[in-house]
């Protein structure tokens, strides 16, 4: 197995938002030293040369051009946000250690 310790698990799952016991760490520490394993074997590969890959198939994004669509006025979003401090909608912080979904 790697140098992945319990702790460096634990910290991945912590960032993740996982709550795992001590039997779940060791079990995912195997899992994430597999994974990370195969990644090494990956790195390895000779590439040079090859394309990269967009799409499996013939296929390709169809990119329209930005217009304004309709729109909510100000006080109906004010009136149905979970949340306000007009003329704002307060959100849940999702960034750094705030939460998030």
């Amino acid at each position: 197995m790697s140098d992945l310790s319990a702790d460096d698990v634990r910290k991945v799952a912590r960032l993740a938002r996982l709550r795992l016991d001590e039997a779940e760490v060791e079990a995912e520490r195997t899992r994430l030293a597999a994974v990370l394993g195969y990644v090494e074997r990956l790195q390895q590969l000779d590439l040079e040369g090859v394309e990269p890959l967009t799409h499996v198939g013939e296929q390709t994004n169809r990119l329209d051009a930005d217009e304004v669509g309709g729109h909510l006025p100000n006080q109906v979003l004010m009136d149905i946000a979970p949340q306000t401090d007009p003329p704002f909608v307060r959100v849940p912080k999702v960034l750094g250690e705030g939460g998030g979904a």
